[in-house]
């Protein structure tokens, strides 16, 4: 993301900076990022100070960015691993074009202010991850590129692809207007997708499988939306082709550091199809790229060189290094795959100059050299050349050393004198360059003792000191200083505690506040001073821990307490000279304020606030500095009552028994919220007051006071630590109200049906009373409203006897309703009984044995109101009879009474006080006498069934009085069980046993009740004749005589059953032909000519030696022989039995069958009328 931000804002600048600019820039690993650098430009890295710059300056030869094809694209940015490596101005290719070429017609339609000038020197400087890019405007006069000359085949076919990409972009530029800057390379329809490649993006270096997408992509090139585009495609893929067909490159000229790379131009792949444009030339601007790899065939290549040569020079290799080459082939935008890679390995060579010899140790007279082996480059170093200007300083050097050591001993030298030394080292190749010049030193005499070492800055457990270096010593002796010191009181005398060539030190890890004695003395090869005169040193005193945490001494006040503390138990070696107290308030502890400074361990903190909490601490200050917090101390002082509240204050219009007051908070709260509120109150004719309100509400609603009266009020609050004082006495008088209430009323009964109510008039309260208003009912919870009016007293009519009512009256005036008085009891006398109203017919279905239920008649009421007097009996008129006078009872049967005859009747209640009134009249009928049975007869039997008929049989029209009928049946135990219930005359009784007595009997009822049993009636089934015999079979035998066949029937309850074979000639009548036990019969004597049928029945013999004849058998029909039967029978031999005719059987259906039949057909007249009516009707 850094390097697509660093390419955008390069090219902005580049565009349309005029002056100096620093655009910062951020490197992801802290190297120098790679720098595009626009054509005609060179870089340089300088490094000032730690900080690296890159210098883009503008190269010498001339260009004109007119003159260019849109397809080049600039060359490729330095490997991210080869900061420091910039192309060569003569390896760079023209401009991009998209920095010019973004304008409808192209560099000569734009604006001279919107022409990029490339002539500016950019500096990229780098320190850390931050870097700075600069642009110095510079009038440096550039002439036109001249180019090379072009076939005329190939300056066509430039000229027709730079048309359709002018074209192109003209068409993707929209609106644009013609003097508007030129469109961001990044949105260019001719500008590469992959600008980020060319800035370096990505780390990877140019690899070829990223470069190999470079600006002219498929992808871009595939976006046209005409035919020309894809004609563009077509030539940029073959021209692909051709640059990435290119041979492995050779290496010649194998020097130490350099070697010579050629290659053969690229060629067309083979079996291409060429088109007639086409030709064996190659492009005028075919240039190649060169690179390298030190890390095998496969590892990561560096970009060295970009030429439009066949060969390359490689300089500035490692001598005796295994080597890589491969060379890509570009032109324009496009940039073909990389050439097989060749390896080489460069030749060895001498050493490469080593580091100066540096001295290992000395005296006054001899020196000890030591130096390191620089690399060899491929052959072993074998001997080391020292070389010396023997003190001299002429600069001329003679050898002193030779040989494969690398340190040596120079001997009989002068003390305190300068000789300068130099190397190099030799190997088979030869003799390496020499190394720089070092001079070195040898030692003097015994150095003088020192001066003593001076204080330079003391701490609390550190003492910095220094010291001079002896006079007398000269400056090219190596003098050492050894720094003793003594503690005091130590015992161990004075030990080291430095040693080295420095003139200062720190002594450090002492004591706080702890005096140190110290001495330091000079020594060289030669030998040792004496120690320096002793110094005194104090270290500086620590600063004290914090105090111990506060305490509260004594009781807390509501404005103050008491603190007090103990001294820190570490004073850091110097006493505590005060003490230092802060207070906050609250417990935020945001701010502090002092409070105490002093010496002493106890304060008072006052002018606190009540039921505040605060906070306390303190430190110590002593030599040694300020000590640390102490703990904070938390304080709550208790709380006060609230102050004096203001007086209560009339909200609104005061009322006749009720006023609304209101107030504020006290000013002063005592330091605890308030809790609650009392309010006090004092009457017009007493002094004395009583509370009418607590609460925490800041208003109340003050009842149960008298109209027209005067009260006070007075206020206190309170909080937890109690009521404050009350406050001053607010006066309020009441207004009018309404009347007060009323005395009970007293009650008169005039009648049992009349009460006279009368009241006196209350007190007015100010107001006279204009209205009375009575209230009346039977409940107290259910009043009405009877009488509003002025009068005191008011009748009440219509009123029930014996009856408890209610009542109770109330006063108004102008102000208001008083309330009602307390509601009187008022009980009406007694009176003789209310009519009874309801009645209704109990006639008796089931009434006691002595008395019959057509005689007589159950009456029942609902007693009525007694009117206080308890009923006593009851009168039950009849009309022409005498009346009936029955008990306090609520029904009655009246006995002795005519069947079905209608009666009048009407009752009355009785009490002691008198008779009440009749009742309405109502009509009562008793009901007929029962019927009597009817006589049973048997009209049908058979052995399973008997058909019962009794009476004249059904009327026309049953009418709700008509005779039902209840038959019953006698079982085996003498019981009878019911098998009819109903209005019917016959009934048919199924599932008998043949040959069975059976007993009934027959009962008659209607609505006057069920009438006697007849007698008993026995019938018998009769024996059962046996089934009907199934179709026999006829077999001729010859043509007089057949034999008839049929089927056998098993006993009938131990009856034997024999058959009765009848047969008939023609049309003539049937005539038994056997009669027996047998199962067939031959008959014989028939005539040939003349058609039989056949038919038998059972016959069942009794063991009365009666018989019971079953029904006959289907018919079966014999047929007469024909001729053709005759003549066939004729042919047959003797032996064989002559040919039966063949039989014609009809059998005619039986009642079940014909039933059945008929159902299928309704059935299926059913399903189609169905049909139609779903198709033809609901459809």
């Amino acid at each position: 993301m850094n390097a697509v931000l660093l390419q955008i804002k390069c090219v902005i600048v580049f565009l349309f900076l005029t002056g100096p600019a620093q655009v910062p820039m951020m490197s992801p690993n802290g190297s120098v990022p790679p720098i595009y650098v626009p054509p005609g430009y060179v870089s340089q890295i300088i490094e000032e100070n730690g900080v690296r710059r890159v210098l883009v300056l503008p190269q010498q030869p001339d260009f004109h960015p007119g003159g260019h094809s849109p397809l080049h694209h600039p060359p490729p940015p330095p490997h991210a691993h080869l900061p420091a490596f910039m192309p060569h101005p003569a390896m760079m290719g023209p401009p991009p074009p998209h920095l010019y070429t973004g304008m409808p017609g192209g560099v000569g339609d734009m604006s001279s202010q919107y022409i990029p000038q490339y002539h500016p020197a950019h500096i990229f400087s780098e320190q850390g991850d931050v870097f700075s890019l600069s642009f110095t405007d510079s009038h440096s006069q550039h002439g036109r590129q001249s180019f090379l000359h072009r076939d005329d085949r190939a300056n066509k076919t430039h000229e027709r692809l730079q048309k359709k990409l002018k074209d192109r972009q003209g068409g993707g530029g929209g609106g644009q207007v013609k003097d508007s800057p030129p469109s961001s390379p990044q949105k260019s329809c001719s500008s590469p997708p992959t600008v980020d490649i060319h800035n370096g993006i990505g780390g990877k270096g140019l690899d070829a499988e990223l470069r190999h997408g470079v600006a002219c992509s498929d992808k871009q090139t595939g976006k046209g939306k005409n035919g020309e585009s894809r004609e563009l495609d077509k030539e940029a893929q073959a021209l692909l082709a051709l640059l990435s067909n290119i041979s492995k490159p050779m290496v010649s000229d194998i020097q130490a550091r350099g070697a010579v790379v050629s290659w053969s131009a690229p060629t067309r792949p083979e079996g291409e199809n060429n088109t007639v444009e086409d030709d064996a030339s190659l492009p005028e601007d075919l240039s190649y790229e060169v690179a390298f790899s030190i890390n095998g065939k496969d590892g990561k290549y560096q970009n060295v060189n970009s030429v439009h040569e066949l060969s390359a020079t490689l300089e500035n290799l490692r001598p005796a290094t295994d080597y890589h080459v491969r060379v890509q082939a570009a032109c324009n935008c496009l940039l073909g795959s990389p050439s097989e890679s060749v390896s080489f390995t460069t030749l060895s060579c001498e050493p490469d100059p080593p580091s100066p010899p540096k001295k290992a140790s000395g005296t006054k007279n001899t020196l000890v050299l030591a130096w390191k082996a620089p690399c060899d480059n491929g052959s072993k170093i074998k001997n080391f050349i020292l070389q010396w200007d023997e003190g001299k300083g002429t600069g001329t050097f003679e050898q002193c050393y030779y040989g494969p050591q690398k340190q040596y001993r120079v001997t009989k030298l002068t003390p305190a004198s300068r000789y300068s030394f130099r190397l190099a080292a030799k190997n088979d190749m030869g003799v390496s360059e020499f190394s720089e010049v070092v001079d070195l030193f040898t030692s003097c005499s015994v150095p003088l003792p020192p001066f003593p070492p001076e204080l330079e800055l003391a701490g609390v457990t550190f003492l910095t000191m220094k010291w001079q270096r002896p006079s007398s010593s000269p400056k090219e002796d190596d003098i050492f200083y050894i720094l003793e010191m003594e503690e005091e009181g130590s015992g161990y005398g004075f030990q080291p505690s430095y040693d080295g060539d420095e003139l200062s030190h720190t002594v450090k890890n002492l004591r706080r506040s702890t005096k140190y004695k110290f001495r330091v003395a000079a020594y060289n090869s030669e030998g040792k001073s004496n120690p320096s005169q002793v110094v005194e040193f104090i270290t500086k005193p620590d600063r004290p821990s914090c105090p111990c945490r506060p305490a509260i001494r004594g009781r807390v006040q509501p404005d103050s307490f008491k603190m007090a503390w103990e001294p820190p138990k570490d004073n850091g070696g110097a006493e505590v000279t005060k003490y230092v107290v802060e207070l906050s308030e609250g417990l935020s502890g945001l701010l502090w304020g002092l409070v105490y400074s002093g010496p002493a361990l106890e304060h008072v903190c006052d002018g606190l606030k009540p039921g505040c909490c605060y906070q306390a601490r303190l430190y110590c200050i002593s030599e040694g500095g300020q000590s640390p917090l102490s703990e904070t101390l938390q304080v709550q002082t208790p709380a006060v009552p609230p102050g004096p509240c203001l007086p209560p204050r009339l909200v609104g219009k005061p009322k006749a028994r009720e006023v609304q007051l209101r107030w504020g908070p006290p000013q002063v709260d005592g330091g605890s919220p308030v809790s609650y509120y009392s309010v006090e109150i004092s009457g017009p004719q007493s002094e004395e007051s009583r509370e009418v309100y607590q609460g925490s509400e800041l208003d109340c609603s003050v009842g149960g006071l008298l109209p027209g009266k005067t009260y006070s009020f007075r206020l206190k609050a309170a909080n937890k630590a109690g009521f404050g004082p009350l406050s001053e006495r607010c006066e309020v008088t009441t207004g009018p109200g309404a009347p007060e209430q009323c005395k009970a009323p007293a009650t008169t009964c005039k009648s049992p049906s009349c009460v006279i109510v009368s009241w006196e008039s209350p007190p007015c309260n100010g107001a006279p009373v204009t209205e009375f208003r009575l209230e009346w009912g039977a409940a107290e919870g259910s009043m009405q409203v009877c009488y509003s009016g002025p009068g005191l007293s008011h009748e009440m009519k219509g009123l029930l006897p014996a009856t408890n009512y209610f009542c109770r009256v109330q006063a108004v005036n102008v102000a208001g309703v008083g309330p009602f008085s307390e509601a009187v009891l008022c009980q009406t006398p007694c009176s003789v009984p209310a009519a009874v109203k309801e009645e209704e017919d109990e006639a008796e279905s089931r009434p006691q044995v002595v008395y019959s239920p057509s005689t007589c008649l159950g009456v029942s009421w609902d007693p009525p109101c007694d009117h206080g007097s308890e009923i006593t009996s009851y009168l039950i008129d009849l009309g022409e009879r005498q009346p009936v006078v029955v008990g306090p009872v609520t029904k009655y049967v009246i006995q002795h009474l005519q069947p079905d005859t209608s009666y009048r009747i009407r009752i009355q209640a009785q009490n002691n006080l008198g008779t009440g009134p009749f009742s309405h009249t109502f009509k009562l009928k008793t009901k007929p006498l029962p019927p009597q049975p009817p006589r049973l007869e048997c009209t049908a039997f058979s052995h399973q069934t008997l058909r019962l008929k009794w009476g004249d049989g059904p009327p026309k029209s049953v009418t709700s009085d008509a005779p039902q009928y209840h038959l019953q049946m006698g079982d085996k135990s003498g019981r009878f069980i019911s098998l009819y219930k109903g209005p019917c005359h016959t009934h048919k009784v199924q599932r008998l046993n043949e040959s069975t007595s059976y007993t009934f009997r027959i009962q008659a009822f209607n609505e006057a009740g069920e009438g006697p049993f007849s007698s008993v009636y026995t019938f018998t089934t009769p024996r059962s004749p046996p089934p009907p015999v199934k179709v026999p079979k006829v077999e001729r035998l010859d043509e007089n005589s057949c034999e008839v066949t049929w089927e056998a029937l098993p006993l009938m309850k131990g009856d034997p059953v024999i058959y009765s074979l009848q047969s008939m000639m023609g049309n003539s009548e049937f005539k038994q032909t056997f009669k027996g036990s047998a199962t067939s019969f031959h008959v014989q004597n028939l005539q040939p000519s003349s058609d039989y049928r056949f038919r038998v029945c059972a016959i069942r013999q009794c063991q009365d030696a009666t018989e019971l004849s079953g029904p006959y058998s289907p018919t079966v029909t014999l047929s007469q022989q024909r001729s053709d039967a005759a003549a066939g029978g004729g042919t047959a031999g003797p032996g064989s039995r002559t040919g039966t005719e063949s039989i014609r059987t009809r059998q005619s259906l039986t009642d079940e069958q014909c039933a059945f039949l008929l159902l299928m057909v309704f059935a299926v007249i059913a399903i189609l009328i169905a049909f139609v009516i779903q198709y033809f009707v609901i459809k």
